[in-house]
């Protein structure tokens, strides 16, 4: 199928929004996804972020500063998306800070009862309203521990290959729990090995088609 006939699908303005564990491959699908529908991506930003180093360093100090960063960047992101006249494929959703992040933190003590309480409060006054347009779809990349834990090795970041590989495993078990319970928009599960960009990159045509009809179900 050539791109003419997959764009043919897709409406000319939708949101998708790609999610998953670090390291799954959210970028590289994104930007794939994007191309062949001829939208614009909308990706996390890592460069520029002032607490991310120093977070690794001491998770407990700036758990709490991380999170707040990241939901406003988020939230300005989202309503730049919504605003906009063409489509997007996004790269992390706003609701794996506060379902994931922010609630693993708080467990583990990293994060005060009182930090979690007006994180989650300001959470929901950003999002839970009418006025929040959620994504058309969500669509999840999944794959094993094993598969995740080579991919954030491969990718070589520094402040990532520091981390200890229990926080990793924790974090792959939490995003499992949490897209089980996901029901704020229709969700789309692709398993890793359902797909080769470099290798076969019409294996992502099927998954596009379920996109595409996810969209459809949902107008």
């Amino acid at each position: 199928m050539n791109k003419e006939a997959i764009q043919h699908l897709f409406p000319k303005k939708a949101l998708i929004t790609v999610a998953g564990t670090v390291g799954v491959g959210k970028t590289t699908f994104a930007t794939t996804v994007a191309d062949m529908l001829g939208y614009h991506t909308s990706m996390e930003k890592v460069d520029g972020n002032p607490y991310l180093d120093k977070f690794y360093d001491d998770f407990k100090r700036w758990a709490f500063h991380l999170q707040i960063y990241f939901l406003a960047e988020r939230f300005k992101e989202h309503k730049k998306i919504i605003d906009a006249p063409y489509g997007v494929v996004q790269d992390r959703s706003i609701y794996e800070d506060t379902g994931i992040f922010a609630r693993m933190h708080y467990e583990k003590g990293n994060m005060t009862k009182v930090d979690f309480d007006t994180y989650t409060e300001l959470f929901d006054a950003m999002v839970l309203t009418p006025y929040f347009q959620p994504p058309d779809v969500l669509v999840y990349l999944e794959g094993s521990f094993q598969q995740v834990l080579e991919r954030v090795k491969t990718r070589g970041r520094e402040m990532e290959k520091q981390t200890p590989i229990e926080y990793w495993k924790e974090m792959h078990e939490r995003y499992q729990h949490w897209i089980d319970t996901f029901n704020y928009c229709p969700v789309v599960r692709v398993n890793i090995d359902q797909y080769d960009l470099h290798h076969h990159p019409e294996s992502i045509e099927p998954i596009l088609e379920e996109i595409a009809a996810a969209i459809t179900v949902k107008r």
